[in-house]
């Protein structure tokens, strides 16, 4: 468990200084936004600045996320606050559904009604937007696949540097050609690529609120891990769930031999365990049961 928690520490500290990077970067390009939107009368720069505020919230929750994983257990919290990582990474995942949504709407409405903008102010923003969200996407690129925050972090940034590169052409194309109905068209179109790529982690988020087996493990794996140790015979009443995006638990029962004495089953034991922090199980509780002892029920041996 200790080098667990040790192996976790320097992917929290950099993980950490990328949500504050990130952060800090897309707080002051809002202000951009909405200083330029308010002087050109730009709605699309303004509802651009609306969503960017949103996703800038989000990642400030993903941050106060990290902070609570690591607060000490108490005796009302005896896993402590690991479970709000999970239960906010949901909550992420429906507010970039909820943001897209509303861009979806607004892209309609300025179909029916679009208006004049300057094209080259917008693009000239929006360009600058491109360029600090793909950096602050790149920081969480390499770690994106290892925590559900972490994920919609970059879901979030990727989502906006999209839409300001469909801004910029959107922009060029308005500028060279007046037709106003390019910006709504590519909104939607960008909105439609998100919705698809945020479908999995909004899935991932839920299942994992209800306690569902993470999707990263396969309890048949397990026939594989834990039966060839030596002293066990079989092993049911399996029960998997994430206690945060990056740790996970396990209750299970295991059968013996008769002949185990007290010090062969902790060594046992022992063994299990180390082997199920391979498979990224780090909480394990173990009911031993001797061979003599095993139920006769139809559902003992369902994993």
């Amino acid at each position: 468990m200790d080098h667990h928690h040790h192996h976790q520490a320097p992917i929290l500290k950099k993980v950490t200084n990328a949500f504050v990077v990130g952060i800090i970067l897309n707080l002051v390009y809002v202000v951009v936004q909405v200083g330029i939107g308010l002087q050109i009368n730009s709605l699309s720069l303004l509802s651009d600045a609306g969503h960017n505020f949103l996703d800038v919230a989000a990642l400030a929750l993903s941050l106060l996320a990290f902070k609570l994983t690591r607060i000490q257990v108490t005796k009302k919290y005896t896993y402590g606050y690991k479970k709000a990582s999970i239960l906010i990474s949901l909550f992420n995942a429906m507010i970039l559904l909820i943001s897209i949504g509303a861009i979806i709407y607004e892209s309609i409405h300025r179909f029916q009604n679009p208006k004049a903008l300057p094209g080259i102010t917008i693009a000239m923003v929006a360009l600058i937007g491109t360029a600090i969200n793909g950096i602050s996407a790149f920081m969480f690129f390499k770690d994106k696949e290892k925590d559900l925050n972490i994920k919609s972090a970059f879901l979030h940034l990727m989502a906006d540097a999209l839409f300001s590169l469909g801004l910029v052409a959107g922009g060029i194309v308005i500028y060279y050609t007046h037709l106003y109905w390019i910006d709504p068209l590519l909104s939607v179109v960008i909105c439609l690529i998100i919705i698809y790529s945020t479908w999995d982690l909004l899935k991932d988020s839920l299942r994992l609120s209800l306690d569902g087996v993470p999707e990263t493990i396969r309890l048949e794996s397990f026939e594989q891990i834990v039966g060839p140790i030596k002293g066990v015979i079989s092993f049911h009443h399996i029960h998997v769930w994430a206690m945060s995006t990056t740790e996970n638990a396990m209750t299970a029962h295991i059968v013996v031999a008769n002949t185990l004495s007290n010090q062969e089953i902790i060594i046992l034991k022992k063994n299990i365990k180390h082997e199920l922090e391979h498979v990224n199980i780090h909480h394990v509780t173990l009911e031993i049961e001797l061979e003599n002892e095993v139920c006769t029920t139809p559902n003992c041996n369902v994993l």
